[in-house]
């Protein structure tokens, strides 16, 4: 009875009418959905917390200028400038970068494969800044392996320069254990062998670090009587957002050389750029809310005769609403998987992208874009199943 009942109803349905509100539900319903799918997958890039160094602390040096470097002038911070720091009130602690003296070159491969040979350098912080165990972090003289953190941006280029023109295995955070590091120290005749001890990769500090017992020891074995004055300190703040922090930066003309600050700015913006796109996503489909319910609404109209019969026959009005809302309901239900398919394509394409960028990004969940969608889906839905419902009542209200 369903079939006859439809076959009755569904002329002077407009094919134009309802693709238009097809179409544009789905590209209002797709932004909705990129927008947080885009967000929740890039906000990492900016507020991925870093398994070495707290997110209170900041690493400083002093900016960089032409005339400063054609003058000669230091760039390294005196004893003063520290303990200026260490006074100021939005500051916990401060500690110095310690650098080595002597030369340094290291080979390093994973699993056994061609070894990529470079030379670097050293640096190390008091332990109290790095957030590694005790039994790990330390090193005793005599010892031949030596504990090392590495910035991810040098994994990166070792990735996606060394490591991809060879077709070698890359290094992800999992295969830390699988790395062979050999390091090689040449200073004043002495030559000394050490193996490389990686801990993991660090994402705020670029500079290869070493706990400051072996920096100590090993400067004043190899380079006994050379000190230089710090290049950069490293503080621990009570709030990154202090504004008196960016305010006292500027005013000594130092650079925080994490970007911590920029990060959180960067993140509001991205915030309102999301927000703007899917406020625009959320008027898409609201227009073509109002598009199919017009067309509903002109389709009943046209049926009216049709359905005032039906109703006095007996139909009642639940029966006569039925097939107006299945074809909503359908129409709905195709446009949230359409625009779901659509995101995955599109999404597999923007994280490739990110992820040539940022190698250790890790895909997230799909679901909160999901639940949006489905969200949307209920929503427009109730409220298309109550109009078709109001409509159809007002003419059984006239009937009677």
């Amino acid at each position: 009875m369903n079939k006859l009942i439809w076959k009755l109803l569904r002329q002077h349905i407009s094919l134009s009418q309802l693709a238009g509100f097809f179409f544009a539900n789905l590209f209002g319903m797709w932004v909705v959905m990129l927008g947080i799918q885009f967000y929740k997958d890039i906000i990492p890039v900016f507020t991925e917390e870093d398994n070495f160094i707290n997110n209170n602390f900041l690493v400083v040096s002093k900016h960089i200028t032409t005339v400063g470097t054609l003058s000669g002038r230091s760039n390294a911070f005196s004893t003063f400038d520290i303990d200026d720091v260490r006074k100021q009130p939005f500051c916990k602690k401060a500690g110095a970068f310690t650098s080595s003296q002597y030369k340094v070159s290291a080979a390093m491969a994973v699993n056994g494969a061609e070894p990529l040979n470079t030379e670097m350098f050293f640096e190390a912080v008091p332990d109290s800044f790095v957030d590694a165990s005790a039994a790990d972090w330390q090193y005793k003289p005599g010892n031949e392996e030596v504990p090392v953190i590495l910035p991810r941006t040098y994994i990166a280029l070792y990735n996606f320069g060394f490591a991809q023109s060879r077709n070698l295995p890359k290094v992800s955070d999992g295969l830390v254990g699988m790395i062979d590091m050999r390091i090689f120290i040449n200073a004043n005749g002495q030559h000394a062998q050490f193996k490389g001890k990686v801990l993991g990769f660090s994402s705020r500090l670029n500079t290869i670090l070493v706990p400051q017992s072996f920096m100590d020891w090993s400067n004043a074995t190899y380079e006994p009587g050379k000190t230089e004055d710090p290049s950069r300190i490293i503080l621990e703040v009570n709030n990154p957002a202090d504004s008196r922090i960016a305010q006292y930066m500027q005013q000594k003309g130092y650079d925080v050389e994490d970007n911590k600050l920029d990060a959180g700015k960067t993140t509001y913006f991205l915030k309102v750029v999301v927000s703007m796109v899917m406020l625009v996503g959320l008027l898409v489909s609201i227009l073509s809310f109002y598009i199919l319910m017009l067309s509903i609404y002109l389709l009943v109209q046209k049926n009216t005769q049709k359905l005032e019969n039906l109703l006095l026959i007996g139909y009642s009005p639940n029966r006569v609403s039925r097939p107006y809302q299945l074809l909503t309901l359908g129409m709905n239900a195709a446009t949230l998987i359409l625009a779901f398919a659509l995101l995955i394509v599109v999404r597999d394409y923007y994280m490739h992208v990110i992820g040539l960028i940022f190698p250790t990004i890790k895909r997230g969940s799909m679901l909160p874009a999901l639940l949006t969608g489905g969200g949307i889906f209920v929503l427009v839905s109730i409220i298309n199943i109550i109009a078709i419902r109001k409509k159809v009542m007002s003419i059984w209200n006239r009937k009677e």
